[in-house]
């Protein structure tokens, strides 16, 4: 019988499923489509960094990248499966598969990055050209971003109206389980191991990140699993202090395509019923509201391309920016002298992560004290990152900056003082990722530079050596980005 359905499934056309971030088995419209056809399924990665000369991949997203895989390439194991490696051409690369296992079929899932759509396009006419049918799906996102429009048919460029719109539309289907095997061809295709991608140097300090995260689907599933137990009930209240563990902690997760986010819509869903909650009560929940940004700001992308590297506000490409390479290195290294912001580069140099209050807050430091453009901010977040993603990057940088879709009002300039005593209000947050100033009393802790001596010494800082006085004073700092503000929009008029 087993032999049977072994020659039917040999004869069934062989697929290829191009994997590019979306290592998972479940809930993966690509990988269901193959193996709907019942034959040999073929499961590639190809690492190509070339072909995204703008924004190639930083080490942090390396690092992620490589744990990933290797997580994914088990979980094909168990289901009979292998994962082939290659590094190279995509285009070349599939073709010269196609011709070694004899595939007539190549399955992808869309992304929305500029130069992941043109490649697509070219991939899927080159293929098209051989007499291979190329298909691509949507694994990444809730809603297509072409399918949500204003009455208009134009794109939104205000969240609340785009998640409106959404929430309006019919729900997201229920994702589907993963398959419990995979045929795979008579003979496999050469394969390179993972080392040989490099994407990993052991005695890189990225290689740390492991103390903290555990890429893959098991560890995406635990963290969503302890998010729901532990932490949802008080989301609201506490994912805006980064003292807590108040946030999901799942971005990587997601961009990665370890889980997908029908996957925690849907679990989220089974929570609220199984707490007892109205559906129109859950589905409007903040954290379901975060769901609609990642929705948005891939919206954004998609339909705004050039907002990789320009300002969707094009008036801003006036704005008289800074070029201050100290500066922007004591921003960089948690040097500026304002604890918050320090504390948040340096959990972000540690972790590959810094939570989203303090993102917020260390951006609008560098655009509006420093007055550094929100592209070198980008930059080095999308190295540092481990969920680096180029349509999330682009819109919470453009944000702070006013420059982007229903952006912060550049004049919203953040007091990092006054967030610090908001958000960290017992300073855990600042001793955690600042020891120097683990002993300082907490009046203090957020302007040492305020500290009467007496205290300094006490807490065994000496200001100027043992942690820096403020690069910038922000009351200052503050007139002059508003000054900044006023001359951009005068020279505008003219």
């Amino acid at each position: 019988m087993i032999e049977c359905w072994e020659n039917e499934c040999m004869s069934a056309p062989v697929s290829i499923v191009w994997f590019r971030s979306d290592f998972r088995l479940g809930d993966n419209p690509a990988v269901d489509a193959a193996v709907a056809l019942g034959g040999p399924v073929v499961p590639v990665f190809i690492w190509a960094p070339q072909e995204d000369e703008e924004w190639p991949p930083g080490t942090a997203s390396w690092w992620w990248l490589h744990h990933s895989l290797r997580a994914f390439a088990k979980e094909l194991e168990e289901v009979g499966s292998q994962l082939v490696l290659r590094s190279g051409n995509s285009m070349g690369i599939l073709l010269s598969l196609c011709k070694e296992t004899g595939a007539t079929n190549v399955f992808w899932n869309r992304r929305c990055e500029p130069a992941c759509i043109k490649r697509d396009r070219e991939v899927e006419e080159a293929l098209f050209e051989a007499g291979i049918r190329p298909a691509s799906f949507n694994g990444a996102l809730l809603y297509e971003p072409s399918t949500i429009t204003t009455r208009a048919g134009t794109p939104f460029k205000v969240f609340t109206a785009f998640w409106r719109a959404c929430l309006a539309t019919q729900n997201p289907p229920r994702p589907t389980l993963a398959t419990c095997r995979l045929s795979g061809p008579r003979r496999w295709p050469a394969s390179l191991s993972l080392e040989e991608l490099r994407l990993v140097q052991q005695t890189s300090p990225i290689a740390r990140l492991s103390d903290w995260w555990k890429p893959g689907t098991v560890g995406a599933r635990a963290q969503l699993d302890r998010f729901l137990k532990e932490w949802l009930s008080a989301y609201d209240e506490a994912r805006n202090r980064p003292d807590l563990p108040g946030t999901s902690r799942l971005s990587p997760h997601l961009h990665f395509g370890e889980l997908s986010p029908r996957q925690v819509l849907h679990a989220l869903q089974r929570h609220a019923r199984e707490s007892g909650l109205s559906e129109g009560k859950w589905l409007r929940s903040q954290f379901v509201a975060e769901l609609g940004w990642r929705e948005f700001a891939h919206h954004l992308l998609w339909h705004y391309p050039h907002t990789r590297n320009a300002p969707l506000r094009p008036e801003f490409e006036r704005f008289p920016w800074r070029s201050d390479k100290e500066f922007l290195s004591a921003w960089q290294n948690g040097r500026t002298g304002y604890p918050i912001v320090d504390a948040g580069m340096r959990e972000l140099h540690g972790t590959g992560w810094m939570h989203n209050r303090v993102r917020m807050i260390v951006a609008s430091f560098l655009v509006k004290d420093l007055l550094i453009s929100w592209r070198s901010g980008a930059e080095w977040f999308w190295e540092r990152l481990a969920d680096a993603d180029l349509a999330n990057n682009t819109l919470g940088w453009q944000w702070t900056a006013g420059c982007g879709a229903d952006a912060a009002p550049f004049f919203r300039i953040f007091n990092p003082v006054v967030q610090g005593m908001r958000f960290d209000p017992e300073g855990r947050y600042v001793r955690k990722w600042l020891p120097e100033l683990a002993k300082l009393n907490t009046r203090w802790i957020h302007c040492p530079w305020e500290a009467p001596q007496s205290e300094l010494r006490s807490a065994g800082i000496g200001l100027g050596s043992d942690y820096p006085f403020p690069i910038v004073q922000h009351r200052i700092a503050r007139e002059v980005a508003l000054q900044a503000y006023l001359r951009m929009k005068r020279s505008v008029r003219k």
